[in-house]
């Protein structure tokens, strides 16, 4: 977490760590309890290809990601989700819990988010969320993709 907010205070981004007693485990979980629309929660996903692995950032009112389509923009032959241990292996954080920023995976961010003044995600620790601006969200992160 110190990590997260140097990260967040040296790019002077403008944030909020929200601390909750119980972890928020899905997107509905997370409006429901912040008052906020579906489409503001933003998941981090960890996807797997032959050329590596990506951080995708998602609305929570997306449905499913065709990731045969994406990974023909991609590049990529084969795109998939990575496992439960895939994840806490390649970015130190359990699935759920995987933070917005800080991570030194290209990334993908859903256009969708950029709809909303705030958007609310993980921080790496699961009874803590970061509420952000969709814009700090590119800056700190290495977008390859913005996804329509």
């Amino acid at each position: 977490m110190d990590n997260l907010r140097t990260i967040l205070q040296e790019n002077e981004v403008q944030f909020e760590i929200i601390h909750h007693e119980k972890p928020i485990r899905t997107a509905q979980e997370g409006a429901d309890y912040f008052g906020i629309e579906l489409g503001q929660t933003a998941p981090t996903l960890v996807l797997k290809s032959e050329k590596g692995y990506f951080s995708m950032i998602i609305s929570g009112s997306r449905g499913r990601v065709d990731l045969e389509e994406l990974s023909g923009i991609l590049g990529c032959n084969h795109l998939k989700m990575a496992n439960p241990k895939e994840v806490q292996q390649i970015t130190g954080y359990t699935v759920g819990s995987v933070p917005l920023v800080g991570l030194s995976l290209p990334c993908i961010v859903d256009r969708e988010l950029f709809r909303y003044p705030f958007i609310y995600g993980g921080t790496g620790e699961p009874t803590s969320t970061l509420k952000i601006t969709p814009k700090a969200l590119e800056k700190l992160n290495q977008v390859v993709v913005l996804l329509d």
